[in-house]
């Protein structure tokens, strides 16, 4: 209740460093106005919410697209396919998608992101200003805390036609959110970013997914924020960190659509800020506890470091008012767990248990702020 304030006992993940202490928050107003150690007897751990800093919500509508086999066996279907403009699986989906039935899909996906322990999105909006249009009606009292990047519905319009699509939907959106430097001739591009910049807008793009033919080009327009970058080579990583922009990926997205898997402890050696998200939701699900499990276990990253990935890295993707580490001031996106669980009893380390085992059920509650 508004002005009441709460006090929460257990095992908090705190500090930029996420180091687990035994003691109890007071929250008031949803800022954090006390954290004290202590002993106590609560097995609930405390720890930031989740940031899922890249997803595609429109993609709600189709969660069982057809890969195809061979001799019985699921294969990958080729990327393009899948989701290039203006023509992948995705896209004619969409077309065929009634307004009513794609904020019906990704109100549920936006649903299942609060139950999933995640505060904050970044979300790559096809379709448009009726596209952006459609997110923000699902979003009307959540809770969540968004990043839209637009997109325009048709770019291989005659680019005067592109160009007055994207001033209006830089009007209704917090950026562009671009599928590749490949896609769009790059004199546009250069003039999209133009666009982008006067508006005082974010750029964001997809590099280096499925090669690394495009990471040069993307580069050139100095994006605010990039996506993927799998197929990224060290002077590629160097150039990045050079720019201090983000870098979001998405390894289960990555794995699905077999385009390899980013080199993500190359990236944190080269000093890129690295966050996660889920990507395509006809891929994966928005859970981001799944998106962290298999980086822990398929990538030579230390668990720490794919927490704090899935979790505070992502507040610099989002802005302050997204999450943040559970600091005296600031505000209070929390996600409660149960430490004494059927699913995580008996762990020692709660970073690495968080990390490598906890699912949605065992979330206890969540606090936004």
């Amino acid at each position: 209740m508004y002005g009441t304030e709460q006090v929460i006992s257990g095992t908090i993940i705190a500090g930029p460093e996420l180091d687990p202490i035994e003691g109890y928050i007071c929250v008031k107003n949803g800022i954090i106005t006390e954290i004290g150690e202590e002993h106590t007897y609560s097995a609930n751990i405390i720890a930031p919410c989740f940031v899922n800093a890249h997803t595609h919500l429109g993609d709600s509508v189709c969660k069982d697209p057809l890969m195809g086999t061979v001799s019985g066996f699921r294969v990958q279907k080729d990327l393009d396919s899948l989701v290039k403009p203006p023509d992948g699986l995705k896209h004619r989906i969409l077309r065929e998608t009634s307004y009513k039935t794609l904020i019906q899909y990704i109100r549920k996906s936006l649903l299942d992101i609060i139950e999933t322990g995640t505060c904050a999105f970044a979300d790559f909006r096809e379709g448009g200003v009726v596209g952006l249009a459609a997110l923000n009606k699902a979003l009307e009292g959540l809770d969540l805390h968004s990043l839209i990047f637009g997109r325009p519905t048709e770019p291989q319009l005659p680019p005067g036609v592109v160009l007055a699509e994207i001033k209006r939907v830089l009007l209704h959106s917090d950026g562009l959110g671009i599928s590749g430097a490949n896609d769009l001739d790059m004199e546009l591009l250069q003039e999209i970013t133009t666009c982008t910049r006067v508006q005082k807008k974010l750029f964001a793009i997809h590099a280096g997914e499925k090669n690394r033919s495009d990471i040069e080009k993307a580069l050139s327009l100095e994006p605010d924020l990039l996506i993927h970058l799998t197929h990224a080579t060290k002077k590629d990583l160097e150039e990045v960190a050079q720019t201090g922009a983000p870098v979001v990926v998405c390894p289960r997205s990555n794995f699905v659509t077999g385009s390899g898997m980013a080199p993500i402890a190359e990236m944190l050696g080269a000093g890129i800020r690295v966050a996660a998200g889920t990507d395509n939701v006809m891929l994966n699900s928005v859970n981001m506890f799944a998106e962290m499990e298999f980086m822990s276990k398929v990538f030579s990253i230390e668990d720490r470091q794919v927490f704090k990935i899935c979790t505070l890295n992502g507040s610099f993707v989002m802005g302050p008012d997204s999450t943040g580490s559970i600091e005296k001031g600031n505000k209070a996106n929390l996600m409660i767990l149960n430490g004494s669980s059927n699913n995580l009893a008996g762990i020692k380390d709660p970073i690495s248990g968080i990390t490598k085992r906890a699912r949605p059920d065992d979330i206890l509650a969540v606090l936004h702020s």
